[in-house]
């Protein structure tokens, strides 16, 4: 039986030589000769059957060191002498097929890939390759035939190599499906490679509800029911491609709206609650834009009105679809809107300044629900109100006969 080696120790060592490495194993015993790629050790010495000290030879580069029992080599170890690069190593490959015509994109995984000057499919040069790290490569294949090694060299050497087959028969590619999201009924194009003998399409396993091979890239296909984002792929006699993302997107529903009333002569701010309201691109009253709005979230959406008569459904549009509409009425009989009480605080007795709108039939004026003591209406946006007695920080109020506006708030000084 011939010896078994299991560790250097040191591994690496100087390019002159002369340094000693310690080798372990088993069957060491009768070791005639001890060699470091295809030079011999100057010597060596067996201190049993499990351990030698041999002195390295020069050299440069990774070599391959085992030990001779019997005239016949152990297994050998690398190792590597200092300043220069390992050999890189070779584990695997993904996939181990690729077209014939070559251009297939393949990732290598091994080790001492940095620096890699070359990789070859059977000693044809690969069409592409990019080294991602030391332990990976991203390589596009050339045009071949049969099953290949495929080696990567650095300076350090040349890997082992790894199978590699060229092979007609491959499932299709996909690149890419455009656009890459919308309602159940569109047509999408599908973009690949190997997809001319197309069978069947899927959208997360339900099948299109139809599709047209243009050419063996191009696929249209009718997008089926579904929800969310799922994986759109393409069958053919040679197998399943890759999945590409396509996500659904639904119309948005409209659930409340408020307040429900506003100025004709617009410009009321209303809030719209609901769902699906991301990447709003229009709200309308009636078939009439907003005057601005705001998508706050998926779920609210910030609305100044625009003018209008009557009531009217508000809708709002995305991508996905047109909402339900929710009623808005518009109507000149509102109630006083509140701006602001200036200044904020002071002492009973302080006259203020109320700024609003449609304060111009204020019937009374309250602070924390305590009438002022007196209020002189200026405009339809302006009150002079005195202060009454109270204290802390309390909302400030105006009454119309259209009702009780929104409060601002004042504090006791």
């Amino acid at each position: 039986m011939s010896a078994h080696i299991t560790a250097l120790h040191p591994s690496t060592g100087p390019a002159a030589g002369g340094n000693t490495v310690a080798i372990s194993g088993c069957g060491l015993a009768a070791t005639s000769d001890v060699t470091f790629g295809a030079a011999s050790a100057p010597s060596f010495t067996v201190t049993s059957d499990t351990t030698i000290t041999a002195v390295a030879p020069p050299g440069s580069g990774s070599v391959r060191v085992s030990v001779v029992t019997a005239g016949r080599p152990s297994n050998s170890l690398t190792y590597s002498y200092a300043g220069s690069a390992e050999s890189p190593v070779l584990k695997a490959i993904a996939p181990q097929a690729g077209d014939p015509a070559g251009g297939s994109d393949i990732i290598a995984v091994g080790s001492g890939f940095t620096g890699a000057t070359a990789v070859d499919f059977g000693g044809t040069a690969a069409a592409d390759f990019t080294v991602a790290s030391d332990t990976i490569i991203g390589i596009t294949t050339p045009p071949g035939t049969g099953t290949v090694p495929v080696r990567v060299t650095t300076p350090g050497g040349t890997s082992n190599g790894e199978s590699f087959t060229y092979s007609a028969s491959l499932p299709p590619k996909l690149v890419a499906v455009t656009p890459r999201s919308g309602r159940p009924g569109r047509t999408v194009v599908i973009f690949g490679c190997k997809v001319n003998r197309a069978r069947s399409v899927a959208f997360g396993g339900h099948p299109a509800e139809s599709f047209t091979v243009l050419s063996d890239n191009v696929i249209l296909a009718v997008v089926p029911s579904g929800t969310g984002t799922v994986p759109v792929t393409v069958t053919t006699p040679a197998g399943t491609s890759n999945p590409v993302r396509f996500t659904y997107v639904s119309a948005p529903v409209l659930k409340a709206i408020a307040p429900q009333a506003g100025d004709p002569a617009g410009g009321s701010d209303i809030i719209a609650v609901g769902s699906g309201f991301t990447g709003a691109t229009a709200v309308d009253f009636g078939g009439t834009a907003a005057a601005d709005f705001t998508v706050a979230s998926d779920t609210i959406i910030g609305i100044t009105t625009p003018p209008g008569t009557g009531t009217v459904p508000v809708r709002v549009t995305t991508p996905g679809g047109t909402s339900n509409g929710e009623s808005f009425t518009y109507s000149a009989s509102l109630p006083p809107k509140l701006v602001a009480v200036t200044p904020r605080s002071g002492r009973p007795g302080r006259t203020v300044v109320i700024f609003g709108c449609k304060v111009n039939r204020a019937r009374s004026v309250a602070f924390g629900g305590h009438p002022a003591e007196s209020f002189t209406v200026l405009s339809d946006n302006v009150i002079l109100a005195v202060v009454p007695s109270g204290t802390g920080t309390v909302p400030v109020t105006v009454t119309t006969p259209a009702g009780t506006s929104n409060p601002v708030r004042f504090t006791y000084t």
